[in-house]
């Protein structure tokens, strides 16, 4: 198999049972070479039913990354989903939204997870306050400086923990949360895009729709319509 996303291809071997999650937003190209023909399996996850689970276990920023690494490794139950879910009968509407739900528990709980790690107490807590006040303040224009300050940390320190703790630079995990709140006001309310841009602190409607386009691959009128 051959894939190219934003760079060159690469090639690497094909095994059959093979599980791999895809990034919402990032376009990926496939090419295969075999001597015989090639079977393959994809189910789509709404991102409706994602958002929904995970503000039901919490309101956490869903990791695609994290999650599409640990999928790679390898997980039996998810293949055996999967497979149930493709030999289901193809009007079965019931099935596929129960097993969308359903793998998207199984996926957020054991695949989006990050370890602990032992004896960093209080820098947890920092961290947790950081995504406090990110949340309370989300229409706000915070900068990484002066979040790392509420928390007493030099920003070096802070940007390291917090990497450490979530993944994800501050930056970049503030945007998920600017964008995750977008959605929800563009799924639940009448609100106008030009508001909605506001409360989600973005200084522009274009601004949110720049951000949205690159988080989700549509825009926010085409995500509304959707």
């Amino acid at each position: 198999m051959e894939t190219r996303g934003e760079g060159r291809w690469k090639r690497h071997h094909w095994e059959p049972g093979r599980l791999e999650l895809a990034v919402p937003g990032r376009p990926v190209l496939r090419r295969y070479r075999g001597d015989g023909s090639m079977r393959s399996l994809q189910v789509h996850l709404p991102g409706t039913t994602v958002e929904s689970v995970a503000e039901r276990l919490g309101g956490r920023v869903v990791d695609h990354e994290a999650m599409a690494a640990s999928v790679a490794a390898g997980d039996p139950l998810l293949g055996e989903l999967v497979r149930a879910v493709g030999n289901a009968g193809e009007n079965d509407d019931l099935y596929a939204e129960s097993a969308a739900a359903f793998l998207t528990v199984h996926l957020l709980t054991r695949h989006a997870r990050k370890p602990e790690q032992p004896g960093t107490g209080r820098e947890d807590n920092r961290v947790r306050s950081a995504v406090a006040m990110m949340r309370e303040r989300l229409a706000e224009p915070l900068s990484v400086a002066e979040i790392a300050g509420e928390v007493h940390l030099s920003v070096y320190h802070f940007i390291r923990v917090f990497k450490e703790k979530t993944g994800e630079a501050p930056h970049r995990y503030l945007g998920r949360l600017r964008i995750e709140k977008a959605r929800r006001l563009l799924r639940g309310t009448g609100f106008p895009i030009a508001q909605i841009a506001r409360s989600c602190g973005f200084a522009t409607p274009g601004a949110l729709s720049a951000a949205f386009l690159r988080h989700t691959g549509s825009r926010p009128s085409e995500y509304r319509n959707s």
